[in-house]
Formats: structure tokens, C-alpha cells, sequence
């Protein structure tokens, strides 16, 4: 299965919650890192590591698929 066929296939849900909190830490970490006032540099690496982990979430997430009978 090809990453296409992959990214359309059902999710199940767990990977769908989970989905949803990768995406909501990336949009956290893209506020911090694009904030217009200048932030400490931990709290600017900790929003980079944010904005990293929570795509990568994302990302392994929707590609995760049900198999074909069904099961998980």
C-alpha cells in the first residue's frame, strides 16, 4: 500500500485523538515561535520542539490504517 492509498484509508479513532493532539501542539509551537514579542530562547526552543513533535504526531498518525478485516 503506497503512502496515497495510506493517507486515504479509514483512521481508526485513537489515531484520529491523537492526530488531533499533534495537530493542536504544532499550532501551539507555531505561536510561540512566530510570536511578535522576543521570548526567551528556552521558551522559543521548547515552542521548535513543539512545533517538530506535534507534526511528526500528525504525520504517523493519519497513516495509520485499520487492516482489512476490520480488527486493529
Amino acid at each position: 500500500m503506497n503512502a496515497i492509498k495510506r493517507a486515504k484509508a479509514p483512521t481508526p479513532k485513537f489515531f484520529k485523538v491523537l492526530r488531533n493532539i499533534g495537530l493542536a501542539l504544532a499550532a501551539v509551537g507555531g505561536t510561540i515561535l512566530a510570536a511578535p514579542v522576543t521570548l526567551p530562547v528556552l521558551i522559543t526552543s521548547i515552542g521548535g520542539y513543539l512545533a517538530v513533535a506535534g507534526g511528526v504526531i500528525s504525520a504517523v498518525s493519519q497513516l495509520t490504517t485499520e487492516k482489512a478485516d476490520g480488527s486493529q
